[in-house]
């Protein structure tokens, strides 16, 4: 699809395309937990961390793309409205997550020091966003400084948490035996049968990916939304599509830690696409084209984190309605912000 084609398109017709889209990038998510599981097993390769580094980085692809493409075509509200926008959702694909499976609360079976070290940095990174969206942005080069720093701050975080485990001074005393109760799914693949699908999957959800950002930012214009919104809830549910669906059957198969890394590790590879936004973007730095809603946006989703982070370090096991406390919690906040959202944008 030409990237100016979508506009020409009756708003029925970038529906479809656009529910499509979202039923591809659901269906190549489906496998991909079962894989990574599959092949942290065979390399020996952490849950914690092969969520964090695989689905993580793949699950991210439909962020890719629409980074680039709404970017290019001049709207880079849409692009980092859906990137902070998947942030957010990310963290609430969890709390559902957890209704959805029902067994405990998911805080209370996920003992890796890695996953709280991960939870941490990524508030420090949406503060840090939150924080450059107030005080603007300056070109340096072609690019924007808080673009750059931002992409830093994200990498860095990234590195820091993925090699905690080695370097952390403390550990769960009494762990429990349920986290440890997984039991691998026998897949009939080689490891280099495993890693050829696994670039499928992700080619698939990178050309979904595509077609998202092309038909949202159509329905933006159509029905009058606009961008911020259209970005972060419409663009950023349907490119969190992939994250609901491994995140699920992650819970399923019982790897607490896979599903917490891979969402915080998805959240840490989409705050640092500013940067690709910024450098696609011809009209300067992204950061100084935002204002309220991505401020709220940025901390709605800190806020989202902080809650399952108390939940991590206090690891209790109170249950409401199938689901642990803090997320609840997270449910009505996530709602709350988006009346706020509605309100600001």
């Amino acid at each position: 699809m030409p990237l100016a084609d979508a506009q020409d398109y009756p708003l029925w017709v970038n529906a479809l395309i656009f529910l499509a889209a979202a039923v591809l990038v659901w269906m190549a998510g489906t496998r991909l937990a079962q894989y990574t599981d599959a092949i942290a097993g065979r390399t020996g390769m952490g849950r914690a961390l092969a969520g964090m580094l695989l689905l993580g980085v793949i699950t991210s692809l439909p962020e890719v793309a629409n980074a680039i493409t709404a970017s290019v075509i001049g709207n880079p509200a849409l692009a980092i409205n859906n990137l902070l926008g998947s942030a957010a959702i990310n963290i609430l694909l969890l709390a559902v997550a957890d209704a959805f499976i029902g067994r405990d609360a998911v805080t209370a079976v996920v003992a890796k020091p890695s996953t709280m070290m991960m939870a941490t940095l990524s508030m420090i990174v949406l503060i840090a966003v939150a924080a450059a969206v107030t005080t603007g942005d300056i070109p340096v080069f072609g690019v924007g400084l808080w673009a750059v720093a931002l992409c830093a701050l994200s990498i860095g975080g990234f590195w820091a948490a993925a090699g905690y485990d080695r370097r952390a001074r403390w550990m769960v005393k009494q762990k429990d035996v349920r986290a440890d109760a997984a039991e691998e799914e026998s897949l009939p693949y080689s490891l280099r049968g495993l890693v050829i699908r696994t670039v499928i999957a992700g080619g698939v959800i990178f050309v979904a990916g595509y077609m998202l950002s092309q038909t949202g930012d159509a329905l933006a214009e159509q029905t009058g939304l606009g961008s911020g919104m259209v970005g972060f809830a419409l663009i950023g549910i349907s490119t969190s599509m992939p994250e609901l669906s491994t995140i699920v059957a992650a819970l399923r198969i019982r790897q607490y830690d896979m599903a917490f890394g891979q969402v915080l590790g998805t959240n840490f590879v989409n705050l640092s696409l500013i940067l690709l936004a910024d450098i696609a973007f011809d009209g300067g730095p992204v950061i100084s084209e935002l204002g309220r809603f991505e401020t709220v946006s940025a901390l709605l989703g800190a806020a989202l984190t902080g809650i399952f982070l108390v939940g991590l370090l206090e690891r209790r096991n109170p249950v409401v309605m199938r689901m642990g406390y803090d997320s609840a919690a997270v449910i009505l906040l996530f709602v709350g912000g988006l009346v706020l959202l509605r309100a600001v944008g």
